[in-house]
């Protein structure tokens, strides 16, 4: 048994209040144990091969699996925007594991929506640049990034409009980029729908994030099916 792995096996079984420093301690150590050195992006991509990870400036993010919750809203995300997108020959959405190469991350946005005039900048294993439109559902271990890290990683790229859905608050914010290259908060209208800036025509009821209809009746509400 490697060292990491009986560090492990000692926070599995450590418990209690009092133990939470130390749980903290060993978790950190296991978690430098067991990731991977620092790498060049075209390393990493190589070492990644489908793994759940990120990549910034040399060094690499191991990602959580995610919850029951936030594969929920992807899935009705990506079963509503999909079509929507073909229907109106908008582009093309992509989810996860696809990565975004930005200029010193290489990021797996839950999903990303990128313009017809820009498709050329999709390669074999990454988009290169920033996408125009970003969604990230926030789970507990990516709270840091996702309202830090990539909030303003994502403003310095220029990705004119950003998603951030909060399933345990379940609370939605909306960012557009001004002319000044900064996010600004949108909010829904006084009948709770979001008008998306990118996704031209949509019109989101912000309840469905949380209490999604079914899909066919969300389809016939946007117009997308008769």
């Amino acid at each position: 048994m490697t060292t990491a792995e009986q560090q492990l096996l000692e926070i599995l079984h450590t418990k209690g209040a009092l133990d939470e420093v130390k749980r903290k301690r060993l978790l950190d150590a296991y978690i430098e144990a067991s990731s991977p050195p620092k790498m060049s992006y075209e390393e990493f991509l190589k070492w990644a091969d489908g793994k759940h990870t990120e990549w910034v400036k040399g060094m690499v993010i191991l990602m959580s699996p995610v919850s029951f919750f936030h594969q929920n809203i992807i899935e009705f995300l990506i079963a509503i925007l999909r079509p929507f997108v073909e229907k109106w020959q908008l582009g093309l959405i992509l989810a996860a594991p696809y990565q975004m190469r930005l200029e010193e991350s290489g990021r797996e946005p839950d999903l990303m929506f990128i313009r017809q005039e820009n498709l050329s900048r999709i390669t074999k294993n990454y988009l290169n640049g920033g996408a125009d439109l970003v969604i990230e559902v926030i789970s507990p271990e990516s709270i840091n990034r996702d309202r830090g890290e990539k909030f303003y990683e994502y403003e310095k790229a220029g990705i004119p409009e950003y998603w951030l859905i909060d399933p345990i608050r379940q609370e939605p914010e909306f960012y557009h980029l001004d002319a000044r290259g900064r996010y600004q908060l949108v909010r829904p209208n006084e009948d709770g729908l979001y008008f998306s800036k990118i996704l031209t025509g949509l019109e989101l009821p912000v309840s469905w994030l949380f209490e999604p209809p079914p899909v066919i009746e969300a389809l016939r509400t946007l117009g997308i099916i008769p």
